[in-house]
């Protein structure tokens, strides 16, 4: 991939473990977050700002990717949940990664780029107060799908659905030895997933020019098998 890969959200968890893996292959990144990093690598160039800040004249002239790697994970009762935290987790998954796709798309078209998304387990299965998270991703499914095939031919748009997976976002639900086994006992791989693999996952699916559309599960089995 010739022309730099922008990851939105690349100072930690997921976003990084993509970023790292992208910049060891050799490929150049360019990486916005919120707050300064704590690591640095020869391909890899980052930007100090909100992904609301950024504008097109901090984007190269063609892309060959675009991650957006922010989330949220809001759980609750749906009795408890109130407007505004419908809207926050719409604004941070569905709505932001929108943006950022509107500002990147001549730069995506230029360098006949690859998208790369995140939903949720949550949005295919039904889990118990996920709800307000389960909405905004499934809006994230469905932009996944309605871009891949309004950019087609020229830009490749896909998404990856995880399980819990272990990241900073997610060290409140794992946050002990029995949260974390409990966690690890619901997957049918029975172990909660890293963010190595999704980073595996993510970047093949950046380099493939053949999968375009597709909801990946990347969840430890959950999102398919039922094995008790």
């Amino acid at each position: 991939m010739q022309h730099p890969i922008l990851v939105i959200g690349h100072r930690h968890g997921i976003g990084r473990a993509i970023a790292e893996q992208l910049c060891h292959a050799g490929q150049t990144v360019l990486g916005v977050s919120r707050e300064a990093v704590d690591y640095q690598h020869s391909h890899l160039t980052s930007l100090t700002s909100s992904a609301e800040d950024l504008t097109a004249e901090h984007l190269p002239e063609a892309l060959s990717g675009v991650v957006y790697a922010p989330g949220s994970i809001n759980l609750k009762p749906f009795k408890s949940l109130k407007p505004a935290d419908f809207l926050a987790d719409f604004e941070v998954n569905a709505l932001g990664a929108a943006r950022i796709l509107q500002l990147a798309e001549k730069a995506l078209k230029a360098g006949q780029g690859s998208v790369l998304l995140f939903s949720t387990v949550a949005v295919s299965q039904g889990m118990p107060f996920h709800a307000s998270i389960a909405m905004a991703k499934g809006a994230v499914e469905g932009l996944t799908r309605s871009l891949a095939a309004e950019w087609a031919p020229h830009v490749r748009v896909n998404c990856i659905a995880p399980s819990l997976t272990d990241t900073p976002l997610a060290a409140k639900l794992l946050g002990n030895e029995a949260r974390a086994a409990a966690a690890a006992e619901r997957h049918p791989l029975k172990r909660v997933g890293t963010v190595a693999d999704i980073a595996e996952i993510a970047c093949t699916l950046l380099r493939s020019t053949w999968i375009s559309g597709e909801v990946m599960g990347v969840n430890g089995g959950m999102g398919r098998l039922r094995t008790a």
